[in-house]
């Protein structure tokens, strides 16, 4: 059964409530609007199950992500963003900008930009479809289930990220990497279609 979504699960100081001014971000709501339309990040009662983010620049660890709390949808707000700048394990502190808090996953996104240099693009989703063909199509597995929004399904995550960019956490959801945006979308969109070959047989 799916874990309720009850918060973040860290600490977190802003520094401003304005986010980078970034070309990127339209792009990015976009994702958003397209994760919703395919039910991607199915809603709860304020905000929907999914975060998607993107490296600002090349070579810089800061990243946008979708805030805490948010409904993934058409024409979103910049205010439904936040800026990731670091994470402090030990105080297990996020420290960002924006006028609400960040992603609840925030910590995943994190380790994935600091261990993965050439990814510039994580998208987290929920789909009963990928995790019920997974086995078929191939598609990696984490063999634990920690808790949402924790560093324990971070370092899960990352095993198995090391070496592939679409991988299912177990019970939970996928997550889908790539050097740009559009190249997350079209991996998410190939398993999506080989799912529904599978449906068909």
């Amino acid at each position: 059964m799916a874990e309720i979504y009850s918060g973040i699960k860290f600490n977190y100081k802003s520094f401003g409530k304005t986010i980078e001014k970034s070309e990127l971000l339209s792009e990015l709501k976009s994702r958003c609007a397209f994760f919703n339309e395919k039910n991607l990040a199915p809603p709860y009662p304020g905000g929907s199950s999914g975060n998607l983010s993107f490296r600002i620049k090349p070579g810089a660890i800061n990243f946008i992500i979708t805030a805490s709390h948010t409904a993934l949808r058409e024409n979103m707000p910049d205010s439904d963003f936040t800026e990731i700048i670091s994470y402090d394990e030990n105080e297990n502190l996020i420290i960002g900008k924006g006028s609400e808090e960040p992603s609840s996953e925030s910590i995943m996104h994190y380790l994935i930009y600091k261990n993965k240099p050439e990814i510039n693009a994580v998208f987290h989703g929920h789909s009963p479809e990928l995790l019920k063909f997974a086995d078929q199509l191939k598609i990696p597995v984490t063999k634990k289930e920690p808790e949402y929004g924790t560093i324990e399904i971070a370092r899960e995550a990352l095993k198995f990220l090391s070496t592939d960019n679409f991988i299912i956490l177990k019970n939970h959801g996928f997550i889908s990497l790539g050097k740009t945006m559009q190249a997350a979308v079209n991996l998410t969109i190939n398993y999506l279609n080989n799912c529904k070959s599978i449906n068909n047989d």
